[in-house]
């Protein structure tokens, strides 16, 4: 079988960024590389979306907006989202920007296949796909197992699911200026239910039809729900260009403690994505330096994670919307009406300080909030 350091089972975003990462420390130098996923990414399958101060990313961003609209059924309003911008990226971009960085590296190898299992014998792992087997030292596994969530009950599992259409209007009906972070004015069904606009000109954007709920619908109802809010804006007549859809998972479940001391699960099999909202790109950043930073002193995986004061505003977060689905429009109302922008990204990049944090935690519905807190102290 043949050997490598560092094996990744899968080969999407926290991949790229870990390897990318890696590559830049001299400490990796020389050390050889896998990454094994049974996609070639070469497509736009997914968007990812994200709110920062830095240029970063810009070279891979096809669009960025300095405003945004947050509604409801009672009120719209314009958020200026100083000194950040909203910014997007496509699945391929980022796939062909990371990979020329990273294939320009002799120690990195990509294969194509489909990984079947993984597991640590010993000092060293074994990694199975559907043809061959492999050793290395040390695995990173993003291969998402929803089951491993499903089957326990402590800590709720919702979803973050949506059906997007990317679109061409005859008439002109979007402001490319202000995307529509959240359009709570949609019938909620007992759900959190809300469209998501982001548009490129006054004639493009895409459109899409997004839910914060612990079950999927079926597919025609997101696609009657967006053409349904296209007619609503003036958009009678266009042209569906792509689509898009997604299932991100939301949850405050420790996949750290699925971790050994050779294995460590990364992206949203490792609980990478931001459980109260569904982000995963900027988290995915943040800890993939500091992945590896780790792993240029230390050894064992089992290490690596540290639980702070977020996680346990995300698990009371998750735990008021799986008991009041239909209750979300009302907690998000709540921040976007009497906080500023700024801080509310401040305190989702789990930036912010205590007293910061208050501003954000009272002007939530105090209700449900203390409801959910006694529940896990008693």
């Amino acid at each position: 079988m043949q050997h490598y350091h560092y094996i990744f089972t899968g080969g999407g975003l926290s991949a790229m960024m870990v390897v990318y990462e890696m590559v830049k420390n001299e400490k990796f130098s020389g050390q050889s590389i896998l990454i094994i996923d049974a996609d070639d990414k070469q497509t736009n399958d997914r968007t990812w979306c994200f709110w920062d101060e830095q240029d970063d990313f810009d070279g891979i961003v096809s669009k960025s907006w300095n405003q945004a609209v947050y509604a409801d059924t009672d009120f719209r309003k314009v958020l200026d989202l100083k000194p950040y911008q909203y910014k997007m990226i496509q699945g391929k971009d980022f796939y062909d920007g990371f990979r020329r960085t990273i294939e320009g590296k002799t120690s990195v190898h990509f294969l194509q296949q489909k990984v079947l299992d993984f597991h640590e014998l010993g000092q060293h792992c074994i990694v199975k796909t559907d043809t061959q087997s492999f050793t290395c030292n040390k695995v990173f596994n993003s291969i998402f197992n929803p089951e491993m969530v499903r089957n326990q009950k402590k800590y709720p599992l919702l979803q973050q699911h949506f059906v997007g259409w990317f679109v061409k209007t005859k008439s002109q009906v979007f402001n490319p200026i202000k995307a529509t972070f959240m359009d709570f004015s949609v019938a909620q069904n007992n759900n959190t239910r809300f469209m998501y606009v982001l548009p490129f000109s006054e004639t493009e954007a895409l459109v899409e039809y997004t839910l914060f709920s612990k079950e999927l619908l079926p597919r025609e109802e997101y696609e009657t729900a967006i053409a349904k809010y296209l007619e609503n804006i003036g958009a009678i007549d266009f042209e569906i260009t792509e689509k898009e859809h997604g299932n991100i998972p939301m949850t405050v479940y420790p996949f750290w403690k699925q971790n050994t001391k050779n294995i460590i699960h990364i992206g949203s099999a490792g609980g990478w994505t931001k459980a109260s909202t569904g982000y995963t790109f900027k988290n995915t950043v943040k800890k993939s330096k500091a992945l590896v930073q780790f792993l240029a002193t230390e050894n064992d995986f089992r290490k690596f994670h540290q639980k702070n004061k977020f996680w346990f505003y995300d698990l009371l977060f998750i735990d008021v919307l799986s008991r009041r689905n239909d209750l979300g429009s009302t907690v998000f109302s709540g921040m976007f009406c009497h906080v500023s922008p700024a801080l509310i990204f401040k305190f989702l990049d789990e930036e912010t300080t205590f007293a910061e944090d208050l501003k954000i935690i009272w002007s939530c519905p105090k209700k449900l909030f203390i409801r959910a807190l006694l529940g896990r102290l008693f």
